[in-house]
C-alpha cells in the first residue's frame, strides 16, 4: 500500500547507534539503538513503507524518518479488567461528594 499526501503515517528513525549510548545506561541496554516512533501527517506526495519521509505532527514539528506504516493502529491496552478497581472508584466518588458516614 503506498501512502499519499496527509495521510497519518508512523516513521522510525535511530536517535542514537548502539554503543553511542550515556556511560549511565546499563551495558545491555548500551548495546542497542535508542529508536523513535512518531506518527504523523506524510508531507511527500507519495511514499511506500521503506523509504525515508517528512511528516508533520500534531504539534507542528517536522521530522524526517523511514515510512514503517500507513494509518497505524492503536495497539496498546490497560489489560485485564479488575472489580476491585472499579469498587474503589465508586467508594472515593462517594467520599468525595461527602456521602453518608464520610467526613
Amino acid at each position: 500500500m503506498q501512502a499519499r499526501r496527509g495521510q497519518w503515517v508512523q516513521i522510525h528513525k535511530i536517535i542514537l547507534d548502539g554503543g553511542n549510548r550515556a556511560p549511565s545506561v546499563p551495558q545491555d541496554t548500551a548495546e542497542l539503538p535508542f529508536e523513535m516512533r512518531l506518527k504523523g501527517f506524510l508531507q511527500e506526495e507519495s511514499a511506500d513503507c521503506g523509504e525515508v519521509v517528512t511528516v508533520k505532527t500534531a504539534t507542528g514539528r517536522l521530522v524526517q524518518g523511514t515510512l514503517e506504516g500507513i494509518l497505524p493502529k492503536h495497539t496498546h491496552d490497560f489489560g485485564e479488567h479488575i472489580c476491585e478497581l472499579f469498587e474503589a472508584g465508586d467508594e472515593l466518588s462517594a467520599w468525595l461528594a461527602g456521602g453518608s458516614g464520610n467526613e
